[in-house]
């Protein structure tokens, strides 16, 4: 039986079609206003509140979600009615955790379940960290920004992939005591994600579209930093401490630039590892080709020296006939056996040329057969092909 989860909707004018497209998962209560929905939740187990954007006024939105969030830890999904960048910002400050606008209502069950599952995985993860919360003080207050920068640039070359890279950067910004969303953008894919490990809709969004302004994004008590491929939103910048506020803008955009360095350096180690895999198919192909190719020109070559011996043959066969004298006779047969000669010449120096491309490609699938490329077998292998206009 699948679980039903109960949620209200804050609306003046209430919409069934809402309800309909929720039934099946959610069982929706209705609320006119912002004490009428508290007094909902202190009744109900709720889990997620609604704010009905198309009967509440774009200013009036933003106060009501504000409110809720200043007085309940329930997650708030504003369904707008505007399309604006501006008012997804000003949402977001207010304290929603996701916006849909009237393009990505075909989306709301996922968005929905997607803000749910966030509230499930924080919630464990804030129990999780309240058992660890006094050694990780004990552990942070011995550790100064400075040295906490350095030990992630240290251990930054050590992560092997995407994932491992994000998750060392949340472990270096507990020490900054800041909330944050991570969005890292490599060559081969985009990775948003969240302290828990997850992506949450509503933050991959904003920092998508804020990526490409500028180094600094600040809107309220939030900032999107910028940096190559890594935007980094934090939740909770100390607007009210002017110092602290500069030195975490500071300190936690070196960790972006540790980040954005071994994002490009990842990127790079898998196309070198696609390049070598490229050079080995090509390597192996080549090979089955020229063994091919081989059989097929001996075979020709051998056709070809045959029918220039039985030619010879012939002739030599005819000379009695043909009414010559001594001196023709004897050009004739000169002819025949220079051309015998320069048909095994011919053969020879082909058979030599298959040898040599054999031995070049032989040595190719020694010099990437193995894990690791040993630099000085490819520098031999260099020093073997002529060289061109790149030498």
């Amino acid at each position: 039986m699948t679980t039903r989860y109960t949620a209200v909707v804050l609306s003046k004018e209430p919409d069934g079609k809402l309800g309909d497209q929720l039934d099946e998962k959610y069982h929706l209560l209705h609320a006119a206003d912002v004490p009428e929905t508290q007094q909902l939740a202190r009744e109900h187990d709720l889990k997620l509140i609604l704010i009905d954007g198309s009967s509440i006024a774009a200013e009036a939105v933003i106060e009501v979600c504000r409110e809720l969030k200043d007085n309940s830890e329930l997650p708030v999904v504003v369904l707008g009615n505007q399309e604006t960048l501006q008012h997804k910002l000003d949402a977001y400050d207010a304290g929603c955790d996701d916006y849909l606008s009237p393009s990505m209502m075909f989306e709301l069950k996922a968005r929905l379940d997607r803000v749910l599952f966030n509230k499930i995985a924080n919630d464990q993860l804030k129990m999780q960290l309240k058992q660890a919360n006094e050694m990780a003080f004990i552990a942070m207050s011995d550790t100064s920004d400075l040295g906490v920068n350095i030990q992630f640039l240290l251990d930054v070359n050590r992560c092997n992939n995407i994932d491992e890279l994000g998750m060392r950067l949340f472990q270096a910004l507990q020490s900054y005591a800041i909330n944050c969303s991570l969005q890292m953008r490599s060559r081969y894919g985009v990775k948003n994600m969240e302290a828990n490990g997850m992506a949450k809709d509503m933050e991959s969004v904003l920092m998508s579209e804020c990526k490409d302004k500028g180094r600094y994004v600040d809107f309220g008590r939030r900032s999107i930093m910028n940096y190559g491929g890594v935007s980094l939103l934090v939740k909770n910048m100390p607007v009210d401490d002017e110092k602290k506020y500069g030195a975490i803008k500071d300190n936690v955009f070196s960790l972006l630039q540790g980040c954005d360095a071994r994002i490009q350096a990842l990127d790079n180690l898998q196309s070198l590892a696609l390049e070598s895999r490229l050079v080995k198919r090509l390597s192996s192909q080549m090979s089955h080709i020229m063994s091919t190719v081989d059989a097929s020109y001996q075979h020709v070559m051998r056709d070809i020296a045959d029918v220039v011996e039985n030619m010879a043959d012939g002739v030599e066969q005819s000379l009695q006939f043909l009414g010559m004298d001594e001196r023709q006779e004897a050009t004739m047969q000169k002819i025949m056996e220079t051309g015998i000669t320069e048909t095994s010449r011919v053969f020879n120096e082909g058979m030599r040329v298959d040898e040599g491309l054999g031995e070049l490609l032989q040595k190719i699938n020694q010099v990437f057969s193995g894990e690791h490329v040993d630099p000085q077998q490819v520098q031999a292998l260099l020093d073997m092909m002529p060289k061109t206009g790149d030498a």
